[in-house]
């Protein structure tokens, strides 16, 4: 099955860097991927991809495989390059040998745990306690580099784990919890308990507009105005809430930001979003550059 995995990986890392289109191996995430460079004057020169089986089932002449694909995409830009990665767990079935079906498995953006409570109404109490704290930018990226496609073992794995993670690169950077044990206050996780602003994505948006205290936000009305190890929120349906974060961790030739993120894992990605199955024409963005006390 492994080879079958490999064979179908080089027919496709083509597509990426060529605008010639093949029906029998067309790859709709490629040209998607090309579209969103180009918006932007950049280009995908090389890419590498490898599969990692998770699971494999085999009936009569049918072979079922759920795996992980690794991309790794070598852009440039304006006479710079860099290198964009992501992991996508995919399903293919292969009849006789021969593929029949290959998609992506959407990951879950529903969170393990959403607040019985308006989150809109979080209490920030002990807003006048000042939480000294400088705010260490390099090592909130470094630790964003290190887990972007891992998991920490010293913290709970959430199955929609982008906020969490998020939680993780803020603390590293020095940010301080508080408002423990009240799980609608604060920005806390302790003894295997969370509070929502920790672990939920619309959560941690509501508290970097209004924390007062501790880790503290500040909204900006462009991306190009944040700099690394700063957050950007997205609303993917536009409905209001917010089911997404992600963590600056560089920048393009242009000076806008590329993320590092869970859920969708992946390193240095355009901030847009544009090229994953998530996006909407609807979505929409919040910006936020945190304080340095």
């Amino acid at each position: 099955m492994q080879h079958l995995l490999q064979d179908l990986f080089e027919k496709r890392v083509n597509q990426f860097v060529s605008n010639k289109r093949s029906h029998k191996i067309f790859f709709p995430k490629a040209e998607i991927k090309q579209d969103s460079a180009a918006k932007r004057s950049a280009e995908i020169v090389k890419v590498k991809a490898a599969g990692k089986i998770i699971e494999e089932s085999k009936e009569d002449e049918f072979q079922t495989v759920k795996y992980l694909a690794h991309y790794q995409y070598l852009i440039k830009q304006n006479g710079t390059l860099y290198m964009e990665e992501e992991l996508e767990e995919r399903l293919a079935k292969f009849y006789k040998n021969s593929l029949v079906m290959d998609e992506e498995i959407k990951p879950n953006l529903v969170q393990d745990d959403i607040p019985q409570t308006d989150t809109s109404i979080l209490a920030y109490e002990n807003q006048d306690e000042r939480l000294s704290y400088e705010y260490n930018r390099l090592k909130a990226v470094q630790y964003a580099e290190r887990w972007w496609n891992s998991y920490n073992p010293a913290y709970k794995k959430f199955q929609n784990d982008c906020t969490n993670f998020i939680s993780q690169c803020l603390y590293a950077g020095g940010a301080p919890m508080r408002g423990y044990p009240k799980r609608d206050a604060g920005w806390w996780l302790q003894h295997n308990n969370w509070s929502y602003s920790w672990a939920v994505a619309h959560s941690l948006r509501l508290y970097l507009s209004n924390s007062r205290s501790g880790l503290r936000a500040k909204e900006v009305s462009s991306p190009d105005q944040l700099i690394l190890g700063d957050v950007i929120c997205y609303d993917f349906e536009g409905d209001g809430r917010f089911n997404h974060n992600t963590l600056v961790a560089g920048k393009d030739a242009n000076g806008m930001p590329l993320v590092n993120a869970h859920t969708y894992n992946s390193r240095m990605r355009y901030w847009a979003y544009e090229d994953s199955s998530a996006y909407t024409p609807n979505i929409k963005y919040k910006f936020y550059s945190i304080i340095d006390e």
